[in-house]
């Protein structure tokens, strides 16, 4: 093992925790990792399944994905097991995983680590105090979770019937207003709904950088003020006068491809060139964010404290990593996702690669995508939705 890892690294001595990893390896061969993600995403879904694939080759680890509608029921299975002194052999050996519910695994101790600084891949990876696979809706993550996908927050349309998309969130009202029964947005139950809230409250709110701190029911208060006028106003002009809404960003986008909406959502600024693609939008979608950006996060994968398959799920957090798999998962044939990787610190060979994949009218460049926008402390999310359902669902 010894002088594996030396010719590996270069090096005298390989470092603890990269020796390590041939024991990872090697305990990792057999298992079965039961990835928690969500399955709103055919997509996704398959990438997934192209990830098991691929790890089962090389390391001899399968991947089953269990398919989620909420990410908190993964979190829910492991509250349970820790509550019955399932300490070991955890249901849950992986987690798609972001803001609140990283929080509140993270609060609880729920979570395996910290193991992310400690994959080889991540030396790929912008591990700084600042960088953004360092925050998690601006709580550390401190190496509980590892970075996997890159999202910013984006708006399909069809070019060939909307020919000037509202500039900004309080555009949308204007647009309602023109245009009745054409816009929507996913249950806010959803996290695609929730974030198309928490977009106009970002772009609303008085004092930003209350958004960055926990909530508190006074900044609550102060920040939601004009939300609320600007939704209530809103809500009658929506698609079905805001009685009912699409269940996901999946189906909104159907609801847009039959020419029912104007308007779909996605964390993937990839999506509309992958829909085209695949013949679930025209050729003429388009997508675009607000003038003055839009929200953005890292995807992240996390491993439960009490994870039956611990070291698979690390083989399989570290695959992600790795710069092929992030050139497949950037290919907009694939799944399009823009990479995690630091473009600095890969070789000439690799960002080659990168530079090859195939591009497409629908696909936007980074800098078409504005500023990236932070998003506000995970507090703030539970809050929000909360105050919806109160609002709008009694």
């Amino acid at each position: 093992m010894r002088s594996l890892m030396i010719a590996v690294l270069g090096l005298g001595l390989a470092t603890p925790a990269l020796a390590d990893w041939q024991q990872t390896l090697d305990a990792a061969r057999g298992q079965t990792v039961y990835w928690n993600a969500w399955g709103g995403d055919a997509r996704t879904n398959a990438f997934i399944e192209w990830v098991g694939q691929q790890t089962e080759a090389k390391y001899g680890v399968k991947v089953e994905q269990v398919k989620l509608t909420d990410t908190a029921t993964a979190v829910t299975q492991v509250i349970s097991e820790k509550a019955a002194g399932k300490d070991s052999g955890g249901s849950v050996d992986m987690i798609w995983i972001n803001g609140p519910n990283f929080l509140s695994m993270k609060e609880q101790g729920l979570l395996h680590g910290p193991f992310a600084a400690d994959l080889p891949n991540a030396k790929y990876v912008d591990l700084g105090p600042e960088a953004a696979a360092a925050v998690d809706f601006t709580v550390p993550v401190e190496g509980y979770e590892s970075a996997w996908r890159l999202a910013r927050f984006v708006f399909t349309y069809d070019s060939a019937v909307v020919t000037t998309p509202p500039r900004d969130m309080a555009g949308f009202l204007d647009y309602a207003q023109a245009h009745p029964g054409r816009v929507t947005h996913p249950d806010v139950s959803n996290f695609m709904g929730a974030t198309f809230l928490k977009q106009a409250l970002v772009e609303f709110a008085p004092d930003k950088a209350a958004l960055l701190a926990p909530v508190t029911d006074e900044a609550f208060e102060n920040a939601t003020g004009f939300l609320w006028e600007w939704y209530d106003a809103m809500r009658p002009f929506m698609w079905r006068e805001g009685a009912t809404f699409p269940e996901n960003q999946s189906v909104q986008q159907q609801l847009l491809n039959d020419g029912e909406v104007d308007f779909g959502v996605s964390f993937d600024p990839a999506s509309a060139a992958g829909a085209i693609a695949e013949g679930l939008l025209p050729d003429t979608a388009r997508v675009f964010v607000p003038r003055g950006g839009s929200i953005g996060n890292i995807s992240f994968v996390a491993i439960p404290y009490n994870a039956a398959n611990r070291e698979g799920a690390e083989v399989v957090a570290n695959f992600l990593l790795d710069p092929a798999t992030q050139a497949h998962q950037q290919n907009i044939e694939e799944l399009g996702s823009f990479s995690v990787l630091d473009p600095a610190r890969l070789s000439d060979e690799e960002k080659a690669v990168f530079a090859a994949l195939p591009s497409s009218p629908a696909l936007p460049k980074l800098e078409d995508l504005g500023p990236t926008l932070l998003e506000p402390h995970a507090s703030w999310m539970t809050k929000l939705v909360d105050a919806w359902g109160e609002r709008y669902t009694k």
